[in-house]
């Protein structure tokens, strides 16, 4: 750990709790003078100091980490690539801005969102005008995907219930079906059918009817999509208090992200108890996250099983924190949790040279890579296909690619990490986080002039590299 000098934030933290410097140091058992150095950068927070600060305050040292430093650093790049702000800013000033006043710098970045939501909404309304506009927004599930982002992707409470109700039904790995269906029936006094076909209702995994009690299901689900289909629906039933409370401390702003958010939370809930965040994490580690023996030991399949690897950041028993995305063939991102400080731009796209497009050019196989942004940080890559559709032959199917990555100094914990020379950084992919805010020179791949920087433009030359800076 880097010496961390972050004044501005402890000041922040006693003037929120209402303490004076005297009475900061003596719940910290410092000296006065040494805590008004803190708060002046003239000492760095040291990791005791921190150990201290979360003994006392219950606060998150993540609050203090340089890797939460990082997430806001390419928040605020991505933010201010918008060519209408017309400024160039160095990552030397916005380094200087995160460090001493994260507050402004994440009220910069929500600001920018909410500018972004509202020209995106003025622009469909002018191309859908007349049409109905009752559906969720594009900014309400944007809104959700901020709410996790935020929390590193890991919602302690659920995590918490979803273990306790699991020793308290008598549940058991690989039997959870069963386990689930009587204690639907047992407690709720709900019948759990499989009636639903794709012909029948459009392609609907889960019906509940609260009038009947009955749990309507696809018989086309596999028994690890069952479960998880019946641990969602648990979530409504025996913890609808606790997703409203959540939900409102998301402070959304439409009723329709508040909807959204509860579904995600029920879904958050499920994957909990069909994977329990102690026997998955041992497992996890014992098998160095294979992701196909992890699914084969569960009974669920590869995307959930990356999915719940995303989740594991207790802070008394941390897994490897992984980004998670779920990517189509055009690029879009449909899933995108995280808890690192990987960061990829949502204006211009992704980096085409990222091994989750190369996925769907070999459906099925695990691709590996290892790949560095400009800021010089280096991750490890899981990538591969999923597919999966509801009918017989002629029917429509999803397929998608899923990515998984971690920082270069977790790799060696991975099973995928086999074979790759960790220690030589020219084996690397260089990638980006979007051509528009990407600065790398000589890209070959480049889709868009970087944002903030003149062209150079020249009718006597041509080259490899596509829209070269001057």
């Amino acid at each position: 750990m880097r010496k961390a000098f972050m004044g501005v934030r402890l000041r922040r933290l006693r003037e929120e709790r209402g303490l004076t410097q005297a009475a900061l140091a003596d719940a910290l058992q410092l000296s006065t003078t040494y805590v008004s150095q803190l708060e002046k950068n003239q000492r760095p927070l040291t990791v005791p100091v921190l150990l201290k600060i979360n003994g006392v305050f219950g606060i998150d040292v993540q609050l203090f980490s340089e890797d939460e430093e990082a997430r806001l650093i390419a928040d605020l790049r991505d933010a201010l690539s918008d060519a209408h702000i017309g400024e160039t800013i160095a990552v030397a000033e916005l380094r200087e801005l995160v460090a001493n006043m994260p507050g402004i710098g994440r009220a910069f970045v929500a600001l920018h969102r909410h500018c972004r939501e509202a020209i995106e909404r003025a622009d469909t309304m002018a191309a859908r005008l007349g049409d109905d506009w009752s559906v969720a927004t594009p900014a309400a599930f944007e809104e959700v995907r901020d709410f996790f982002y935020a929390r590193h992707n890991h919602v302690a409470e659920l995590d918490q219930a979803a273990e306790h109700l699991f020793e308290a039904a008598g549940l058991s790995i690989g039997n959870l079906g069963a386990g689930l269906t009587e204690h639907l029936a047992r407690r709720h006094s709900v019948r759990v059918l499989l009636d639903i076909t794709g012909e029948d209702r459009s392609g609907t995994q889960r019906l509940y009817d609260p009038v009947g009690k009955a749990l309507h299901l696809s018989p086309h689900l596999r028994p690890g999509q069952l479960a998880f289909q019946m641990a969602t629906q648990l979530a409504f039933l025996e913890l609808g208090d606790v997703l409203d409370r959540l939900s409102r401390e998301g402070s959304f702003s439409s009723d329709e992200a508040r909807a959204l958010a509860r579904i995600g939370l029920a879904n958050y809930f499920a994957g909990a108890l069909i994977l329990p965040y102690g026997l998955f994490l041992k497992a996890a580690e014992a098998l160095r996250y294979d992701i196909e023996r992890l699914g084969r030991q569960f009974g669920v399949g590869y995307e959930t099983v990356c999915h719940r690897l995303s989740t594991l950041q207790r802070p008394e028993a941390r897994g490897v924190p992984f980004f998670f995305v779920r990517v189509d063939r055009a690029g879009n991102i449909s899933k995108r949790q995280s808890a690192t400080d990987f960061h990829f731009s949502r204006v211009g796209g992704t980096c085409p040279l990222w091994n989750v497009y190369e996925a769907f050019a070999q459906p099925g196989r695990i691709l590996t890579q290892l790949a560095q942004m400009p800021d010089g940080r280096t991750y490890l890559w899981i990538a591969r296909t999923v597919s999966r559709g509801h009918g017989g032959y002629g029917t429509p199917e999803k397929m998608f690619s899923i990515g998984l990555g971690c920082d270069l100094r977790h790799a060696g914990r991975l099973v995928y990490s086999k074979g790759l020379d960790l220690a030589d950084p020219a084996t690397a992919t260089p990638i980006g986080a979007g051509c528009k805010i990407c600065d790398r020179p000589a890209c070959p791949q480049r889709a868009f002039p970087p944002t903030g920087r003149l062209p150079a433009i020249d009718e006597r030359r041509s080259r490899f590299t596509p829209y070269a800076a001057a």
